[in-house]
């Protein structure tokens, strides 16, 4: 695995390739990261990942310090998958200078559910996710592939509304949620929880499961079911950020029909999205689940 520290020694292997895969990263990597790598190799003729602890996306409050940085152990880990091309900037690389020019995605998809709770995220990911699409792809000659995990919903939805806005010739692929055999969600901050927390932890995607089956039963209840699973993280010693049902399209509420003999509410057919975020003790989760 050939490893870029700048971006001139990047540009200049990345000449001999023409069709790239990448799959960036902010490293502490764990299976969800490397079966986006085996993903990805079939996809292109080099597979190229990034890691960059991206400071952009962090809010001062944030755990951008204290961030699990493991450069080492993910290097044998990316090379053992079959990754090609590993670009590692430091910060002074990537933004030799300060970054005000900036992608701000619209609100309507950027400043709920996630970017309500922290505001400018969207703005830092889609940013850094520009400039290293256009230092990873700049020689491609052809097909070029990016590849996002899906537990980070929003945000694979957000790069690709940014992708299709500018036009650009990247097919943005989206990784299914890799999780632990209890059913928690790989994430490179399950290695803040101790082991109660770690334990209670699956609870989230738990809680995502039955609120799915609820809203099947009684989706003209959303806001109280939705209300209930919030209540019931809480009640369990979790600080809930959202617990929610979303279009798959656009994140927004599903639409609710009305019956022509009833009157009543039903539940609509769109492909639907539940989403949830929720801190417990001082790490934050999110999960989400397709149904």
């Amino acid at each position: 695995m050939y490893i870029a520290h700048t971006i001139a020694e990047l540009r200049q292997h990345m000449a001999q390739f023409k069709h790239p895969a990448f799959v960036p990263t902010m490293g502490n990597l764990h299976a969800g990261h490397l079966a986006l790598i085996q993903q990805a190799k079939p996809l292109g003729d080099v597979t190229v990942s990034s890691i960059f602890v991206n400071r952009l996306q962090f809010a001062p409050h944030e755990d951008f310090d204290s961030y699990p940085r493991t450069f080492k152990e993910d290097c044998e880990k990316l090379e053992a998958a079959g990754c090609g091309v590993l670009f590692a900037p430091t910060e002074k690389e990537l933004y030799p200078e300060p970054q005000t020019f900036k992608i701000a995605p619209p609100a309507e998809i950027a400043d709920i559910l996630e970017g309500h709770f922290r505001p400018g995220f969207f703005m830092g990911v889609c940013t850094v996710v520009m400039k290293l699409f256009t230092l990873v792809f700049a020689e491609a000659q052809g097909k070029r592939t990016a590849l996002f995990g899906k537990k980070d919903y929003q945000q694979l939805m957000v790069i690709r509304r940014m992708v299709q806005q500018f036009a650009l010739p990247i097919d943005i692929v989206g990784g299914e949620t890799q999780r632990a055999e209890d059913g928690l969600a790989l994430s490179s901050r399950n290695g803040y929880l101790s082991k109660e927390e770690r334990a209670e932890a699956v609870h989230l995607s738990k809680t995502l499961r039955e609120l799915s089956q609820k809203y099947r039963v009684n989706s003209s209840n959303l806001a109280a079911i939705e209300a209930q699973a919030m209540q019931s993280l809480a009640q369990r010693g979790w600080q809930p950020d959202y617990v929610t049902v979303r279009r798959r399209a656009d994140l927004q509420p599903p639409r609710m029909q009305l019956s022509a003999t009833e009157h009543n509410s039903e539940q609509s057919s769109e492909p639907l999205v539940v989403l949830g975020a929720a801190k417990l003790g001082k790490t934050r989760l999110i999960d989400n689940l397709e149904f």
